[in-house]
C-alpha cells in the first residue's frame, strides 16, 4: 500500500492511495467519518438566559459549534485514567464560561474556555442575540464523542474517494476536439494534431465519460477510452476544524489497526 498527497493545509487535504481493496477504501471513510474523536461541548448549565431563545435551543447551538480537539494533551474518557464516564476530567473534558449582557450579538468568542488552547475552530459563530437589558450565564462542559453518537462529534464535513480515472488514446484519433469541447473538468487538450490527457489534471475527472459519447458521434468509436484502476483510491477529506486532515487520517489508520488486532487475538483465543 502506497499513500501520496495530491495537496494538503490546515482545512483540506486530497490523497492517492495504491494497491488497496474496496472494501478497505470504504472503512478508512467510514472510520474517518464515525469513529476519530474530538471535543464537542456535551452538556449545558444555563444560570441565567432572558434571551429570546429557550434554553434548550441555546445549548443545542453550543453542541454544534466546532472544538479546537488537541489530542496530544487531551484524551477520550473511556482511555483517560479518571474513570469517570459521566462527568470525565481535566485530562478528558473542558469547561466553557460566558457570562454577557446585551446589547450585542454573542459569539462563539464569548465562551471562555479553562485552556486558551483549546476554543470555537472560529470566534465568530453567532449563538443568540441580545437586546439592552437581556443577559445570558451558562457553564459547558466538553467531552471527546465520535460521529456514531451524534453528528457534532463528526470530524469531517466532507469524506469521500473515488476510483483512479484511467483515460486512454488511441493511435486512431483524428485531433477533432469534441471530446475536449465536452469535458466538463477541462482534462483534455490539443496537441499536434492528436488530442491528450493534462497529466496534472488526470484526477479530477468525474468519470462521466462525456469525452467517450462526442468520440463515438464523431464516428469513431475507440479513440478514447475512459476506466478505472480498480486498486487505486482518490480520497477528498475536509475538515470542520476540531482536527488537521492529517490528524484525522492517522486517526482512522490507527483505529482500523487496533481493531484488526483485536480480531486477530479474538481469533486467536478461538483457536486455543
Amino acid at each position: 500500500m502506497m499513500l501520496e498527497f495530491n495537496s494538503l493545509d490546515d482545512t483540506t487535504a486530497i490523497f492517492t492511495i495504491d494497491d488497496i481493496q474496496p472494501a478497505f477504501a470504504n472503512s478508512l471513510r467510514r472510520v474517518m467519518i464515525s469513529e476519530v474523536q474530538i471535543f464537542a461541548i456535551d452538556s449545558v448549565k444555563i444560570y441565567d438566559n432572558t434571551s429570546a431563545l429557550f434554553d434548550e435551543i441555546i445549548a443545542h447551538r453550543l453542541g454544534l459549534i466546532p472544538i479546537i480537539t488537541d489530542l496530544s494533551t487531551y484524551g477520550p474518557t473511556e482511555k483517560c485514567t479518571c474513570n469517570n464516564k459521566e462527568d470525565g476530567c481535566a485530562g478528558c473534558s473542558m469547561t466553557f464560561t460566558m457570562s454577557v449582557e446585551g446589547p450585542k450579538i454573542v459569539t462563539s468568542q464569548d465562551l471562555i474556555s479553562e485552556d486558551p488552547a483549546i476554543a470555537a475552530v472560529s470566534p465568530n459563530i453567532p449563538i443568540v442575540k441580545l437586546e439592552k437589558g437581556q443577559k445570558i450565564v451558562i457553564e459547558a462542559v466538553a467531552r471527546f464523542g465520535n460521529g456514531q453518537k451524534h453528528a457534532k462529534w463528526q470530524p469531517v464535513t466532507i469524506c469521500g474517494y473515488k476510483n483512479m480515472p484511467c483515460i486512454t488514446i488511441a493511435p486512431e484519433c483524428d485531433g477533432c476536439s469534441h471530446c475536449i469541447e465536452v469535458c466538463p473538468m477541462n482534462i483534455l487538450e490539443g496537441s499536434n494534431g492528436k488530442v491528450r490527457v493534462i497529466p496534472e489534471r488526470n484526477t479530477l475527472c468525474s468519470l462521466c465519460r462525456l469525452c467517450e459519447v462526442a468520440c463515438l458521434n464523431s464516428g469513431i468509436d475507440t479513440a478514447i477510452k475512459v476506466e478505472t484502476k480498480p486498486t487505486t483510491f482518490i480520497f477528498t477529506i475536509e475538515s470542520q476544524g476540531s482536527l488537521k486532515p492529517i490528524e484525522i487520517i492517522e486517526q482512522g489508520l490507527l483505529i482500523l489497526k487496533n481493531t484488526s488486532d483485536e480480531l486477530i487475538d479474538a481469533l486467536s483465543e478461538i483457536k486455543e
